[in-house]
């Protein structure tokens, strides 16, 4: 029985891991700039996309003929290899192997671009608008993104192959003492989970230690006197918003391997990790990480037979059911801040 709930555990610590990330940037960007970001899902879809782009375009194939090997109706056979594998060789096939993680290179700046580009561009407009018309203009933007993904790549999923290093599964009993092969877990998820706590570190680093970072918890804290001290708060706020897309898009990236993406996927987040905000506390970027890995822990143990057996689709409401229960008790969530979210 330790052993089931050992690995339900960890299922949670890898859905948390996702909704942690996605709820942190959401934060940042609610935290920064007062903008209830609705079109942050997409942002997580277009990393996501970032990858399906990198691997098409470094599997584009090459096609030659070898006259020495014939068909059975005498004609010479094709050979197709990627066409880095070609130009490149053994570094080529390494790219394609590793096409995921490399893909974080492309991933970064395009998101970086695309975040601030869309504050600059739409959000600056609506920073002093009421809640609910940033949400409409923010959720029509995520189902802009939406239908310009599938009009490029159409409406079906990519899957995205991990590196054949990280297939398979990671004896966690062995590691812990126990007899070997009694909890194994799946590589790339564990991959997934340390990707994502050194996301959350190095983010939480840069904003405590970094000149930049202190100026910018400032602002969050009392903007205009921030910017009467002569410090261009809104030029760091923007930057703030295209980090909060880069780290929505690198999750994205690093979660092709374990879900096809598509067209859909920011949407299929989105509502769960505004949830997890909510639940955290509107502006509190420990609250959204805790709140994050609580509720994808939850979750996993609702998905249980056992719990289902008892409670039929509980694995379905429990987060909402959670989200109901905590604001009933701290309508401000539950590390946020006072009079937030309260009358």
């Amino acid at each position: 029985m330790f052993e089931v709930i050992f690995l339900q555990f960890l299922n949670g610590l890898d859905k948390g891991s996702a909704y942690a990330l996605i709820a942190l940037g959401l934060t940042l960007v609610f935290g920064t700039l007062g903008v209830v970001n609705f079109a942050h899902g997409a942002l997580f879809m277009l990393g996501a996309f970032c990858a399906v782009a990198f691997r098409q375009l470094i599997t584009l194939e090459t096609v030659t003929t070898d006259p020495e090997k014939l068909s059975p109706w005498g004609a010479p056979v094709e050979i197709r290899e990627p066409l880095v594998q070609t130009w490149f060789g053994d570094f080529g096939a390494v790219l394609v192997n590793y096409s995921v993680i490399v893909s974080l290179l492309l991933a970064i700046p395009v998101m970086l671009f695309v975040g601030v580009a869309m504050e600059r561009g739409l959000i600056k407009h609506f920073y002093k608008r009421p809640h609910a018309e940033q949400i409409l203009v923010t959720f029509g933007l995520a189902i802009v993104l939406g239908e310009l993904v599938k009009a490029i790549f159409g409406p079906n999923p990519h899957p995205q192959p991990m590196p054949d290093t990280f297939r398979g599964a990671a004896d966690i009993g062995a590691f812990l003492g126990m007899q070997a092969g009694v909890i194994t877990y799946p590589l790339w998820r564990l991959i997934y989970f340390l990707f994502s706590a050194a996301i959350i570190g190095a983010v939480f680093a840069f904003l405590q230690f970094t000149t930049f970072g202190m100026v910018v918890r400032a602002g969050m804290a009392d903007r205009e006197t921030v910017g009467l001290l002569g410090i261009n708060i809104d030029r760091r706020f923007t930057i703030m918003f295209g980090i909060a897309a880069t780290v929505a898009g690198m999750a994205g990236v690093m979660y092709t391997p374990l879900l096809p993406p598509n067209y859909t996927l920011g949407m299929e987040f989105l509502v769960i990790s505004f949830v997890v905000v909510v639940v955290g506390g509107m502006g509190s970027l420990p609250g959204a990480v805790a709140a994050g890995f609580l509720l994808g822990i939850l979750q996993s143990f609702a998905s249980m037979t056992q719990v289902k057996a008892i409670v039929p689709g509980i694995d379905q409401i429990i987060i909402y059911l959670i989200a109901v229960v905590i604001l009933l008790v701290r309508p401000r969530g539950l590390l946020g801040r006072r009079g937030v979210m309260e009358a």
